[in-house]
């Protein structure tokens, strides 16, 4: 497992602990009460740790290399599912996946973005950064959904969109506001949730819902920590400091109004144990899906547009 420099504490005990099991299995020596100390040494500094994470830090495990992507939770809290393929214009963007499923009793549209865990799988999903015609196919599923009166669930994880000359040309730019515009006016639920990094508007593209939701350690903001440094002191070095202005935690973003809620992830993050954190999003999931589809299509998109609506401030 890869721990991160603020774990490093967490890390000399658990290698305590693995040194401490197998010299008791070779030598045959009770050292119970050996490890169970160690067990509980690990269990405080864990608690220590992870309740004083700051911004720079989050982002750091939102990254964690063995961190849930979109199809191991599709895979772990969906039957059923059936893929879509491409945007009906241009081919298929792999950084991008959807397609029916069921979650529980509920049929919903499952649309997210996509990384690789190797060199290859990244470069084949490209780094999780949609084109124009991810952006594309994602709203076809959309409307698709919309049509059959389907809930739609998004689950965001992006660095950003593709930044490539042949992404703008497509038009990368008009995608994503074709998205926002469609997006609040559907007359199905949406519920949206970071589930890792939720970067600029490649993440926003399809982050417009009656509920938007973060996991514990992800964060969202209009920029990555490391380009506003390099923007503001022409170097990489000042990341931390900006992760703490741009106040992008899960934390920040639900306290400035701009979240309905936080999902609570295993003590380490979500990469430390999956299934409690599947389970976790799948029961919040069917919880909201329950409660939104008591409501009729004209009250979702009222209220949704109202909500968006009255984020952030201006002076006329």
């Amino acid at each position: 497992m890869a721990y991160f420099d603020f774990e490093k504490s967490i890390q000399e005990l658990e290698e305590q602990l693995s040194k401490a099991k197998q010299l008791s299995e070779k030598s045959k020596i009770d050292l119970s009460a050996t490890m169970k100390d160690l067990e509980e040494k690990i269990d405080e500094e864990k608690k220590r740790v992870y309740a004083n994470l700051n911004g720079w830090q989050r982002v750091q495990i939102s990254r964690h290399p063995d961190r849930p992507y979109t199809l191991d939770y599709i895979e772990n809290m969906c039957e059923d599912f059936t893929e879509m393929h491409g945007d009906r214009n241009v081919k298929d963007d792999k950084a991008m996946v959807g397609g029916f499923a069921r979650i529980g009793d509920e049929s919903v549209m499952m649309i997210g973005h996509q990384k690789g865990r190797n060199t290859k799988q990244r470069q084949y999903r490209n780094f999780g950064m949609p084109n124009p015609e991810g952006y594309r196919k994602a709203l076809r599923l959309m409307k698709l959904a919309e049509k059959f009166n389907i809930p739609i669930i998004t689950l965001i994880d992006t660095p950003g969109a593709s930044p490539g000359l042949e992404a703008e040309e497509r038009g990368q730019g008009e995608a994503i506001a074709k998205n926002l515009l469609e997006m609040a006016v559907l007359k199905v639920p949406v519920i949206c949730v970071v589930i890792g990094e939720g970067a600029s508007g490649g993440a926003l593209g399809i982050g417009v819902g009656d509920k938007v939701l973060m996991l514990e350690n992800t964060w969202y903001s209009v920029i990555s920590p490391e380009s506003c440094s390099s923007i503001l002191w022409r170097s990489w070095d000042y990341k931390e400091k900006a992760a703490e202005a741009l106040k992008l935690t899960a934390i920040d973003m639900l306290a400035n109004g701009l979240i309905d809620g936080v999902v609570a992830e295993p003590e380490g993050g979500a990469h430390v144990n999956p299934g409690v954190m599947f389970d976790t999003l799948k029961e919040t999931i069917l919880k909201l899906v329950k409660e939104l589809k008591q409501k009729d299509s004209e009250k979702l998109i009222e209220e949704r547009i109202a909500k968006f609506s009255a984020m952030g401030a201006y002076t006329e």
